[in-house]
């Protein structure tokens, strides 16, 4: 083989490899945001979905003819242990009928002496719950930020699809609980 070929396979193969590292690099930076999109349109892990006024209409039309079933909804929060909140809900457990909305509402402390600014990630059990849960208004849609001492009441609006009741993996579940988590929001 001349050695102009061999130069020409080296470089080749030089490029292609290099090529593969650039493609590798940019999956790296791409895979969180894919899985969080796999998670929302799934609702794998227990994420829950997000749900507009309109939706929300359309499955409380569907729901008159789910028959009146309910679910019991269990309300947790947490606060991450660098989190000088106290969060909690306001009502530990609500009955509410499929498709129709309902609201929740929790609590935060700032037990600091200096303002805070929070994110919460959110999840809901079991896991196969969370493509039908829907949240129509959250708190944790945004960062919430509280000055020293200061206490808020923080609503959730939402309504669980009534599609839930056409899934086998749904069979047996009677109660399906949300919880929060606050953690400190990241401040560059």
């Amino acid at each position: 083989m001349a050695a102009g070929a061999l130069d020409n396979r080296n470089r080749r193969t030089m490029l292609m490899a290099f090529g593969m590292a650039l493609a590798m690099l940019g999956l790296g930076f791409a895979a969180v945001p894919l899985y969080n999109l796999f998670c929302r349109v799934t609702g794998f892990a227990g994420t829950t979905q997000v749900a507009t006024e309109a939706e929300a209409d359309l499955a409380a039309r569907m729901a008159q003819s789910a028959g009146g079933k309910t679910y019991s909804i269990r309300f947790d929060a947490n606060t991450a242990s660098d989190m000088p909140w106290t969060f909690e809900p306001v009502q530990v457990t609500d009955t509410i009928t499929i498709g129709q909305r309902d609201m929740a509402t929790y609590t935060a402390r700032n037990n600091s002496s200096e303002p805070i600014t929070g994110t919460a990630t959110f999840n809901v059990e079991p896991e196969q719950a969370g493509i039908y849960f829907n949240k129509i208004q959250c708190f944790c849609f945004t960062e919430q930020t509280l000055q020293p001492g200061q206490e808020v009441r923080m609503p959730v609006l939402y309504y669980v699809d009534p599609k839930a009741l056409d899934d086998p993996n749904m069979e047996g579940v009677e109660q399906i609980t949300l919880s929060y988590t606050f953690h400190r929001a990241i401040t560059d």
